[in-house]
């Protein structure tokens, strides 16, 4: 793996595009709202911790009540490495190798920290005042903390008048993202979420869209406020999403990947988007990479979008060649290309 490496910095380029895919940061720390500081108490918000930490990591929200974890959920301090408060807050920092562990042992699958990055146009509407909520704004502070409660990378638009402009409801609750396309570009995301909240009657609704690539999924959601409103929708962002990425126990097979196109940037985040797949670099030739990895071929085709590869179509097999007529003297064939099975390809 050295002389590959040494290889790797002698054949690429340190000039490259950064892909949107970002890595969330305190993936395995929560932070649990209490009341008291009582014993009690704080044995009741360590579970609900646990609850929080297995559902950000599987995206599952039945995930915390298996079997397979009720001796887990009897005792969470034993995959907790410390916790304190802040205020009202009780703050858990679970250890990331052994809580990967237990959940791997469990059976449950898991979405690593590589995660789309989601843009969120989020209309805020009560009476007649409309706002779009913008990044570094007092109203963003729910969003973003649900994104960490979540475990999802979130970006907020400038909310400038532009947007506030652009930013309507019925813009917002369209079937398609239309000018939102557009105006997202410059915030260099993954997925595109519109949200239009509205508080009616003291409670706060939400009809809410997501697009990430050729995938539309929407929603709806209620909350007594707009906290609980915006953990609402990015828990439910965050089932939708899961499925695409998690990666279950053995569920894999093994595959090569042939990447076309690298340099020395690309392949630190290509190495990064294969980590949950175990992989292993077999060769370096010029701008092409071949990994080993283990993988379900659909999820490893949705990591790879996130660093914006496109799949190169398969190695078409060889013409057949026809026999030289008789007394004819023969040439040397050309060497045929072969087709592998269980390999995929692609390209920046």
């Amino acid at each position: 793996m050295r002389l590959i490496a040494s290889a790797l910095l002698l054949c690429l380029s340190l000039l490259g595009l950064p892909a949107h895919a970002d890595s969330v940061s305190d993936l395995y720390q929560v932070r649990e709202p209490v009341t008291s500081q009582q014993p009690e108490e704080r044995s009741q918000a360590l579970v609900r911790a646990l609850d929080t930490l297995v559902q950000r990591l599987s995206g599952d929200p039945k995930a915390a009540q298996s079997p397979a974890l009720e001796a887990v959920r009897k005792d969470p301090q034993q995959l907790i490495s410390q916790y304190g408060y802040e205020g009202q807050v009780l703050v858990v920092d679970f250890d990331p190798v052994t809580t990967e562990r237990t959940l791997r042992q469990a059976g449950i699958p898991l979405w690593s920290a590589n995660r789309p990055v989601i843009l969120a146009w989020w209309l805020n509407r009560s009476g007649d005042s409309n706002s779009l909520v913008g990044d570094g704004q007092e109203s963003a502070e729910p969003l973003r903390q649900a994104a960490q409660n979540r475990g999802l990378p979130l970006r907020l638009p400038l909310a400038d008048l532009n947007e506030q402009l652009l930013a309507t409801p019925e813009q917002l609750t369209s079937a398609q993202p239309g000018a939102l396309t557009q105006a997202s570009e410059r915030y260099g995301a993954d997925a595109l979420l519109a949200v239009d909240a509205n508080q009616v009657d003291g409670k706060w609704q939400a009809q809410w869209r997501l697009w990430l690539g050729d995938s539309r999924e929407q929603g709806t959601a209620e909350a007594a406020d707009s906290t609980a409103l915006a953990d609402s929708v990015l828990s439910a962002v965050s089932q939708r999403l899961a499925p695409r990425f998690v990666v279950a126990p053995g569920a894999g097979q093994n595959l090569e990947l042939e990447v076309q196109g690298a340099d020395l940037a690309r392949y630190a985040e290509l190495s990064r988007l294969l980590e949950p797949f175990d992989a292993r670099l077999l060769k370096v030739e010029g701008d092409r990479l071949e990994f080993q990895v283990n993988a379900n071929p659909e999820q490893l085709r949705a990591q790879l979008a996130l660093a914006g590869l496109q799949e190169s179509p398969p190695e078409a097999p060889a013409e057949p060649v026809a026999p030289a007529p008789s007394g004819t003297p023969q040439a040397q064939p050309a060497p045929q290309v072969v087709p592998r099975n269980n390999v995929l390809r692609f390209h920046w």
